[in-house]
């Protein structure tokens, strides 16, 4: 027996008021069990603060679900570069076209839920699962609402060598001529779309619609004058408006827009009981865990509430508003109804 190990004092640990002594085998396997446990609480504590440690570690990705030049590829770009400050990661903005921004929205739904991969919607998100009945995604269940960007409202936009300068006289072009006219929207199903089938319901009138893959595209070719008219978002086409290469003849929100406020609303414009904006949100794969969806949603409101970004917003013609996960998922419930109720009322089909 070796001496220098006898001369040590027994170590042990009271069981019942005695004091049992333990091999140094087991004290060693009962330390090493200590320190694994403390191991696992730390990750855990992390996640208590707001995420898992160091998240994010990488790029986030924003998937766009329409073309670019869009409204939504718009307020998209537009937070993306202070988004990735307040998160200390760059932020990079990804298209993922076609299907009125359902193959985006798929892809994200798809994706890993850890927060790296995030999709920027557009009031079309709450209209297609009213609209088609075979998406590759479930609208509920795949995605999670992290926070309502902004809103804002369609100007009622014409090419500058159409006859009508107002809405009424567009109604009566239009009332003249059943058929003849048409109108842009970024895709069978969005929400450029049933902002065209509520005017054409409401006013009494005939026009074709003429879907494109994206709202970017539509409002190319109404410049051109391929197409008469299309309801676009503000922030995509007030540029054009100020540029006297598009001619706005109303507003389809309830108030007049401060970004141009010489406009009249549609309702004012003689188009009674009209009113219908499109918004912008953020959404993140199911199940991502619920302090990054916090994290994300915490810095986005943030982001919206800081002058820059909340005066460049409000110029484009747009009202940011921020809201917590909940608020955004009440949000989305009540738009689905509301657009299916359009839907029906419409008789439209996929």
């Amino acid at each position: 027996m070796n001496p220098a190990r006898m001369s040590q004092p027994a170590r042990g640990v009271k069981t019942g008021g005695r004091c049992v002594a333990l091999p140094d085998s087991r004290r060693r396997r009962i330390l090493l069990c200590w320190l694994l446990a403390l191991a696992c609480l730390q990750p855990l504590s992390a996640l208590a603060q707001g995420g898992p440690p160091g998240y994010p570690v990488k790029p986030i990705r924003l998937v766009v679900g329409q073309a670019p030049g869009g409204a939504t590829d718009v307020i998209a770009r537009l937070v993306a570069p202070r988004f990735g400050e307040h998160l200390g990661q760059s932020v990079v903005v990804e298209n993922r076209t076609g299907a009125a921004g359902s193959i985006g929205a798929a892809f994200v739904a798809k994706s890993p839920p850890d927060g790296y991969n995030l999709l920027v919607i557009s009031s079309s998100y709450a209209i297609n699962p009213g609209l088609y009945k075979d998406l590759p995604f479930d609208p509920v269940r795949d995605l999670a609402p992290v926070t309502l960007i902004a809103e804002a409202p369609f100007l009622l936009v014409v090419h500058p060598s159409m006859p009508a300068q107002s809405v009424k006289a567009l109604i009566a072009l239009a009332k003249a001529k059943p058929g003849a006219l048409n109108f842009a929207s970024g895709g069978s199903g969005s929400s450029g779309q049933l902002a065209g089938e509520l005017f054409k319901y409401l006013a009494g009138v005939d026009m074709v619609h003429v879907p494109y893959k994206g709202a970017g595209p539509a409002l190319v070719d109404v410049i051109a004058g391929q197409v008469h008219m299309t309801f676009a978002s503000v922030l995509s086409s007030l540029p054009h408006v100020k540029s006297g290469r598009l001619r706005p003849l109303g507003v389809t929100s309830a108030q007049r827009s401060v970004a141009i406020p010489q406009l009249p609303t549609l309702a004012e414009a003689g188009v009674k009981g009209y009113r219908t904006t499109t918004w912008y949100g953020l959404l993140a794969p199911a199940n991502t865990p619920a302090p990054i969806v916090s994290r994300l949603s915490g810095e986005m409101r943030k982001l919206l509430e800081s002058g820059d970004v909340k005066n460049r917003i409000l110029a484009d013609g747009a009202q940011p508003v921020g809201g917590t996960p909940h608020q955004f998922q009440e949000h989305l419930a009540s738009e689905m109804a509301r657009a299916r109720e359009i839907i029906q009322r419409a008789g439209l089909q996929p």
